[in-house]
């Protein structure tokens, strides 16, 4: 639906008029004459149906009509002015925004980072975490988030699909040879995704079993209680393959479980068109795939 706008050049015209008090001081700031602020006003106040001044032989007042209008019309001006500003010197920072939970954050992306800096030395990554909950940030360039891949107003990129799977330190791994013995451990919880142990433990055919243990706020919380030896934490792929190829982490049973969702890049549409969020798009789409 077409936007209703007033008649924008009129608009710059009556409200630096009425900042400075006259036609003269108003035509100065725009580099135009008098006679042609004087004539945009009439235009803008002949669309409007009102009068916005009041003209006389050497002198200049704003109506009750037009010190409305202008008090408006300064806040609205102002902010266009900051918006402009900051989406300027956003761009020339060439600086990519990108909004994650704090377990990705530090069990994915910060490792690879320094890759990406080898092949993009000018441009730089802010990394800034809010968790698993977070709403997306209008200041961020994208974000990685974990769903169905289905946020209205965004495109969404998929990264990995999240696999389920028990860790825990070597040393409690090698007494647990069987998934039933989970029963007698204590199971790590994250807060957010209670569903994880019922979902894991029922595809097993333990849906008796009651996940019971510490809970946190996080999964990366969990996977470091679970390496220090505190349990066994359920493992979301793919904050737990570092670790089990370090060895840090092991997974007593080779039974992944879909979680049913996945990691996915979201941005606005629109931000493919910069050069540098899809050089940025192309490394982490080839990182996850490694």
């Amino acid at each position: 639906m077409p936007r209703s706008l007033p008649f924008l050049n009129g608009l710059r015209a009556f409200e630096a008029a009425a900042r400075h008090g006259s036609f003269a001081a108003g035509g100065a700031e725009l580099h135009v004459s008098p006679a042609a602020v004087s004539r945009l006003v009439r235009l803008l106040e002949q669309r409007m149906g009102i009068a916005l001044f009041e003209r006389g032989a050497n002198r200049l007042a704003l109506t009750a009509a037009g010190a409305a209008y202008r008090a408006g019309l300064g806040a609205l001006f102002d902010e266009l002015e900051r918006l402009t500003v900051a989406t300027v010197a956003q761009a020339g920072q060439r600086t990519l925004i990108l909004g994650v939970g704090p377990s990705f954050a530090s069990h994915w992306l910060i490792p690879r980072l320094a890759d990406w800096h080898a092949r993009a030395p000018g441009l730089q990554v802010r990394v800034t975490t809010g968790g698993a909950a977070a709403a997306f940030d209008e200041g961020w360039s994208c974000g990685i988030r974990l769903g169905g891949g289905e946020w209205p107003g965004f495109v969404a990129t998929p990264l990995f699909a999240a696999d389920l799977l028990p860790v825990c330190a070597p040393a409690l791994a090698a007494g647990l040879a069987r998934p039933e013995q989970l029963a007698g451990v204590p199971l790590l919880r994250v807060a957010h995704a209670a569903e994880d142990w019922p979902l894991w433990l029922a595809a097993q055919g333990l849906g008796a079993v009651a996940a019971r243990g510490p809970v946190f706020d996080f999964y990366g919380q969990a996977q470091q209680a679970a390496s220090d030896g505190l349990g066994v934490a359920m493992g979301i792929r793919p904050y737990i393959d570092d670790a089990l190829r370090q060895g840090r982490l092991v997974a007593p049973f080779a039974a992944p479980v879909p979680k049913g969702q996945g990691w996915f890049l979201i941005h606005r549409p629109g931000r493919e068109e910069d050069p540098a969020f899809a050089a940025f798009r192309a490394w982490i789409v080839e990182a996850a795939q490694g």
